[in-house]
């Protein structure tokens, strides 16, 4: 997957813009997604419920912006 971070991309999955590096879908393992959705899918994977991921989501946004 080549890229350049920055560049802005329209995420498949949730259509939101986003500029940071992407993930790859746990869907087909070929698209390119979001970082939120990328977390989204790892979260899901473990049976963590829709709720909870947003809580964790908001979390990572906090952290990060500092």
């Amino acid at each position: 997957m080549k890229s350049e971070i920055g560049e802005p991309r329209i995420c498949p999955r949730c259509g939101c813009t986003y500029t940071e590096r992407p993930a790859l879908s746990r869907a087909d393992n070929l698209t390119a997604i979001c970082p939120d959705c990328g977390c989204r899918e790892s979260l899901d994977s473990i049976g963590i419920s829709a709720e909870e991921q947003e809580k964790i989501i908001s979390i990572i946004h906090r952290n990060y912006a500092e």
